[in-house]
């Protein structure tokens, strides 16, 4: 069994969809912010969540897998019908950071996200895992709203 993630344990949270962002949210630009919320898993790493978190919306499947969005959690968990979910405000990247990129680095390369791709949400990436990204994709690092 492994230890339960702790508040200083995470540098970034990540949230998959299956979906590529123009399906996530129609006509949503390269740079530009929207609001959504996304579906997470019961757990207790809800309770790790503040708002002001970075997000990562990670992108799977076998087109273009990797970062599409960088986010910041707007608001707390909140229950609906469907489950918890979370509101984030993601600005779309372009290009996207790929997978490929993240396997291929050193810190990056050992992320929740890519040894368990089927993991639920939310998954998360440590301080130096976040450093990596930011460094790999400089774009990563603009808060939404600044573009």
């Amino acid at each position: 069994m492994t230890a339960r993630l702790t508040r200083a344990d995470v540098g970034c949270w990540v949230l998959k969809s299956a979906r590529l962002p123009d399906l996530v949210a129609p006509g949503w630009a390269p740079g530009t912010a929207v609001d959504l919320t996304r579906c997470v898993r019961p757990s207790y790493r809800l309770g790790l969540i503040s708002v002001g978190d970075p997000v990562l919306l990670w992108c799977s499947g076998r087109a273009d897998p990797g970062v599409h969005a960088t986010g910041t959690v707007t608001g707390a968990v909140e229950a609906s019908d469907d489950g918890p979910v979370v509101v984030v405000r993601w600005v779309r990247r372009e290009p996207p950071l790929p997978r490929g990129a993240l396997l291929a680095d050193p810190v990056a390369r050992d992320a929740e996200v890519l040894r368990m791709p089927a993991g639920s949400n939310p998954s998360w990436l440590s301080p130096a895992q976040w450093r990596a990204v930011r460094d790999l994709s400089p774009s990563a690092a603009v808060s939404p709203g600044s573009g």
